[in-house]
This record gives structure tokens, sequence and C-alpha cells, in this order.
């Protein structure tokens, strides 16, 4: 991907300012600068605002908020708004608890390719580092290799070797679907493909899946995937995990989808063009 294109980070969040401060503070300090953040705000109440309007304040690239009703679990919606709002063409799927590390946007410029996603990766941190980093304002990126091993001897993360190397973009292809590391808290997708498939599907309902049901619609609409292990990892915040009351039929609809080769979102990005996604103020 040229150096000159704008790539759009779409960052979903809810009630969690602390954490997604922290997102957005290391989305600051890249060494590619030549991308936009799109807040993709799933109902936050006023503290969320109010903490994106301090960061924007001192942002280096362009901050947008856009927010709609919290009425549940609703991020496919989110991620297809942020998708609307965003001005570049290549957009960049981040969760407010997912901190890159500082040459994220530019591992992902190197991976992008027209025709494939780029699914990252991502190294999960302990309740432990977790809160201890958003307390004291640790900036974990800039961890030395001594702290890096120090906190997976502890326990703190459950891997370490993706911090350490990076692998060159050889061999990455994937040219059947697969399940394994999907997850759109760090996904990057052409716009011109997510348009293709109408987007996130916002039908699914309650947590899990969205993200394998988009990427196996894209498979079948002719693009193939990107494995960005060892290039994008993301520190992901520690939380309780999610209600998953829908996740066996979320994944049941998926794979009738794949049987299918179903392409279309049956509710997605056309349902919302024209619409003010301004946060209130």
């Amino acid at each position: 991907m040229q150096q000159d294109q704008t790539i759009s980070v779409v960052i979903t969040t809810y009630n969690r300012p602390d954490a997604l401060a922290a997102v957005v503070e290391a989305c600051f300090m890249q060494d590619d600068r030549n991308f936009e953040i799109i807040i993709a705000d799933d109902g936050s109440t006023a503290n969320t605002r109010e903490t994106l309007d301090r960061l924007r304040a001192r942002a280096p690239v362009p901050l947008k908020h856009v927010w709609q009703p919290d009425d549940g679990f609703r991020a496919a919606m989110a991620r297809n708004r942020g998708t609307l709002a965003a001005t570049g063409d290549y957009i960049i799927f981040l969760d407010g608890d997912c901190i890159p590390q500082r040459d994220f946007v530019s591992r992902h410029r190197l991976l992008a390719r027209p025709g494939f996603l780029v699914s990252g990766s991502r190294i999960l941190l302990s309740a432990a580092l977790t809160q201890k980093a958003l307390a004291e304002h640790i900036d974990l990126p800039a961890m030395g290799l001594a702290d890096k091993l120090r906190y997976r001897l502890r326990g703190d993360m459950n891997k370490v070797l993706q911090l350490l190397f990076h692998l060159p973009d050889a061999g990455r292809e994937r040219r059947s679907f697969s399940w394994r590391r999907i997850k759109s808290c760090n996904l990057a997708v052409w716009r011109a493909d997510l348009n293709k498939v109408n987007g996130f599907d916002e039908s699914f309902v309650g947590w899990g899946h969205e993200d394998s049901d988009l990427v196996v619609r894209l498979f079948h609409a002719g693009v193939l995937r990107k494995d960005g292990a060892f290039a994008t990892e993301v520190l992901h915040l520690w939380h309780r995990e999610a209600k998953r009351d829908e996740e066996s039929s979320n994944r049941q609809l998926v794979l009738e989808r794949a049987a299918n080769k179903t392409t279309q979102a049956a509710r997605g990005l056309r349902e919302h063009v024209g619409e003010d996604f301004a946060a209130p103020r």
C-alpha cells in the first residue's frame, strides 16, 4: 500500500474510557502518521465523550467520535457507522481495549494488498497488569525486553515471542477459510471490499461470530486472507468475559452461510447511508 494513502483506524468502545484513552494515546505515538482515528461508540455515557474531547485537543491525527444509543451489544452496527464516517480506502478495526505497538499502522500498511484482508493477532494481559497499567498510565508499547520477559514469566502476558520478532510477508496468505485467529479487535479490510459485502451484519444477536461471518462472506466474494501474526500484535487489556448466550446460534448461522456461499449482510452498511452519526453534546 502506498505511503500517501490514508488509513482509517476504527476503534470500537463502550463505557471504558480509561482503556480507550490508553489505546488512543498509543495511536498518537505511531511511527506512521498518515491515518485517522474514528471512535465507533456503542452507546457510552458522557465520560467517554469528555475523555475524547481532552484527547482531541492534542491529537496529531484527525480524531472523530461516532456514537449510537445504548441498546444492547451492537458492535457490528458501531463498526459499520465508523466505516461510513471514515475517509480512508483501507480500514483497520481495533477494539478500545487493545493497545497497538508503535509500528501497528505501518505494519498493516506493509501487509495491505488488494484482494486480501489482514487478520491481526493479540496478546492477552492479566487482570493485575491491566489494572497497574491503567492506574499508573504505563506506556506498555515502550516496554523493554526485560519487562516483556518478566511479565511473560509471571503469567501477566500469554505470549511474548510475537513482540520480539517480525516475520516477512511471504507465506501469510490463506487460500481457504479457517476459523483460526479471526478477531475484529484487529482486522484490516479494504473499504471497497466492505462495500462489496455490505459490511458487518447487524442481524447477529448478542456476542459472537459477527467477525467470522464477515470474513466468510468476503471469502465468497473473492477476498482472501493474510495472517498478521508476528507483525501487527496488540496488547489486549483484561476484561470480564462477555455473555455468550447466542454464541452457538451465531456460529450455526456462519456455518450455514459458509455452505450457501452467502456474500451479503442482511442488514449492514447500505442501511445507514445518510444517517447522522455525531456524538451528542
